[in-house]
């Protein structure tokens, strides 16, 4: 049951008296006298007034006791469909702050990531989560298109709203203060975050974006590397790349590819995608594309017709005939629907090769006239989830056919999409020597348009707060040049003064999609970095409330378009400690079967990043680190031996982990920032 709403001037918003009320503002008309906030894009000040999200109502606290015993509040916005959450600390663990997630596709208040809570209680801090705006926040392209469509409304008013009115309930709850609030976000949420920092004034104290892209990325980022695949999986190269690319390796991934394959590595790579990522090659597609890749036809209705009429297009001037094969245009009611599965159809047929992408046309039945786009495909089946269709009205027996054209032509989109600016380096390989493009160009550059959308702003690189970016080394949605992007423009416009509010720290052996590894095996080759973002809001909540600075910006080159890292602990700076793994004194040993093979780990901790709290070995490379060592938190070196034997043969990539804890508390489980190291073993029969 809903409190009657109060007005309270002090949070220029209509907030409930709190079933426990320990405190409040005294009521005035400040409201009534703000101006609108004004701007383009819209600025949001704690001194204007969001008309459209200018009256919000609470639920009474409600005491949990998971994770921790812990108030739950949730609030809504008069006349929207804006919602938020918010979970605070008992009286005597609050210390003052707020943090806030943010992301524009988790628009549920059921889709917290699952240690924001507990790491935000045990840091005396209330987290607060909204849903974007609900259904008045666009997620997808088609929505973007609809009237009333406001970027900024779901890329940073509705958070900024929802953080002042979470601001009065920490002051109705524990007494009249000033609370300090701290933004962060990744990918589609850096773009937030950013815009928030650029556009509010007085909401938040500071903030932190992770694996940013440029106003460019969208969907370039992925269009090369679908081109990529395409090309590369012809012959099966990937697992002779990757071997290459491995610890112990050639080093050589070109070494066995024809020109064609040559050629696409080169162009994925130059890009920026990094080569480590291509490690899960069996199971990548185009990733976030799908979701995306309505852009173009909004925006550029006429490219996958031109692509294959005119010159200077892949698939008119295809060298190899490679895009030929691929294409799929079948022909009216060519396959039928045989099942429908959980919103899954299930047809009697499906063309060879990689489907995610193409389009599906439903030509008879209650869809009839629809067309989606498939989002997965199982291999060895014949089932297929398809977006913008309801399966829900597909009955079996209705015909459906699949033509691949648009998403054959979106491979190469990014060859057209060249930005004016030689800042974004990815694209320069598509220049001549006279710095023009050697593509035919098209008039519309659709990544910009997706960031405003996504966001509500063309990020600037001009903010007050202090920020801290956080980027992986290992990101193939996120390239890690777009972050030293996003530097040189602060450094542009702020100039020297930047460090007084601005660190980018890369981080190594770490990903994008998910701050964990989605499975065992993958910590065989990747950390989470969840613990690398509470390392950094604890520092930034520290740099505002004490002053105290952070510690300094990594250290990197970026050369043909990669991120490249010192290999001393020293040199690199940052948050994470660096890992030299060795076996038999090398990065590679050729051993028989019940040989003892010596591994020889060396880890250390950057300046002012935190102390070592636990090393780790996995030394058939499975993931799982069966061994280990508990250090007491007040090292920043450690340098341990160990020996194995193996009992079969086979090649292995033996892993080593370390770990350090920001303050290097071994029990503490937020802020424990890892690294690992990889060598090959190959062991022959004796």
């Amino acid at each position: 049951m809903r409190g009657q709403p109060q007005r309270n001037g002090c949070a220029a918003l209509i907030v409930t008296t709190l079933a426990l009320h320990l405190g409040a503002c005294s009521d005035n008309d400040d409201q009534d006298r703000r101006g609108a906030c004004s701007g383009d894009p819209v600025k949001i000040t704690s001194e204007c007034s969001d008309e459209r999200l200018g009256q919000v109502t609470t639920t009474p606290p409600e005491l949990r006791s998971e994770p921790r015993e812990h108030y739950y509040i949730e609030g809504e916005f008069t006349g929207t469909d804006a919602r938020f959450s918010l979970h605070c600390p008992l009286e005597g663990a609050y210390q003052g702050r707020l943090f806030q997630n943010t992301h524009p596709l988790l628009g549920s208040l059921l889709s917290i990531p699952p240690e924001s809570v507990p790491f935000a209680l045990d840091s005396g801090a209330c987290f607060l989560w909204t849903n974007q705006g609900g259904e008045d926040n666009a997620t997808s392209p088609e929505d973007t298109q609809e009237p009333g469509f406001e970027p900024s409304y779901g890329g940073y008013r509705v958070n900024a709203a929802a953080m002042l009115a979470a601001k009065q309930v920490a002051r109705d709850l524990y007494g009249d203060h000033e609370p300090r609030a701290y933004l962060y976000g990744g990918s589609g949420g850096a773009y937030q975050t950013v815009c928030s920092a650029e556009h509010t004034e007085g909401i938040w104290d500071g903030f932190v974006p992770f694996v940013m892209g440029t106003p460019h990325a969208i969907p370039n980022l992925f269009t090369v590397r679908i081109h990529a695949l395409r090309i590369l999986r012809l012959r099966d190269k990937f697992p002779q790349i990757m071997d290459a690319i491995d610890p112990g390796g050639t080093g050589d991934p070109y070494a066995t590819l024809n020109q064609q394959e040559a050629e696409a590595l080169r162009e994925v790579t130059l890009m920026g995608f990094p080569p480590r990522g291509w490690w899960n090659h069996p199971t990548l597609n185009g990733g976030p594309l799908a979701l995306i890749a309505g852009y173009v036809p909004i925006y550029d209705p006429t490219y996958t017709e031109d692509y294959f009429s005119q010159p200077g297009y892949l698939g008119f001037d295809d060298p190899y005939g490679s895009v030929a094969a691929a294409r799929i245009q079948d022909p009216v009611g060519a396959r039928e629907v045989v099942a429908v599965q959980s919103g899954t159809l299930v047809l009697d047929t499906l063309p060879e090769g990689d489907l995610v992408g193409s389009e599906l046309f439903v030509d008879t039945g209650a869809e009839a006239g629809k067309q989606g786009t498939i989002f997965s495909s199982s291999p060895g089946s014949t089932a297929v989830f398809v977006l913008g269709i309801d399966a829900g009205r597909v009955s079996p027996g209705d015909q459906v056919r699949i033509d691949n054209s648009a998403n054959l032509a979106l491979q190469t989109f990014h060859r057209h999409q060249v930005p004016d600016s030689e800042a974004f380096v990815g694209w320069n390989q598509f220049r001549g020597s006279d710095g023009k493009p050697i593509y035919p160009q098209r008039e519309v550059l659709t990544g910009p348009q997706g960031a405003l959308n996504g966001a509500g702003c063309i990020t600037s690189g001009e903010f007050a707060a202090p920020v801290i970016l956080v980027q992986n080394l290992m990101d193939i949605d996120a390239f890690p040049w777009q972050a030293d992007w996003y530097y040189d423009t602060v450094r542009e416009v702020q100039g020297d003064t930047h460090v007084q509010r601005f660190r980018l720290w890369y981080i190594d052996h770490a990903q994008h999609n998910s701050p964990a590894p989605a499975n065992t095996a993958a910590f065989a080759r990747t950390i989470s970095y969840q613990s690398v973002l509470q390392h950094a809001l604890l520092d930034l909540a520290r740099w505002v409330e004490s002053g105290e600075p952070p510690a300094g910006t990594s250290r990197y080159q970026v050369v043909d378009s990669q991120v490249e890292v010192p290999a001393e602990a020293a040199q690199r700076r940052g948050i994470q400690p660096v890992v030299d793994f060795q076996v038999n004194g090398g990065e590679r040993a050729e051993v028989s079967v019940g040989e003892e093979v010596v591994f020889d780990l060396f880890v250390e901790s950057p300046p002012e990043s935190g102390t070592l709290v636990q090393l780790e070995w996995d030394f058939l490379g499975v993931g799982d680190f069966p061994y280990s060592a508990t250090l007491d938190g007040t090292q920043t070196r450690a340098t341990r031996q160990r020996s194995h034997i193996y009992t079969e043969p086979g090649t292995y990539f033996a892993v080593a982990r370390a770990t350090q804890q920001r303050d290097g508390e071994p029990d503490n489980p937020h802020a424990r920032v890892q690294n690992l190291g990889r060598v090959r073993v190959v062991v022959s029969p004796e």
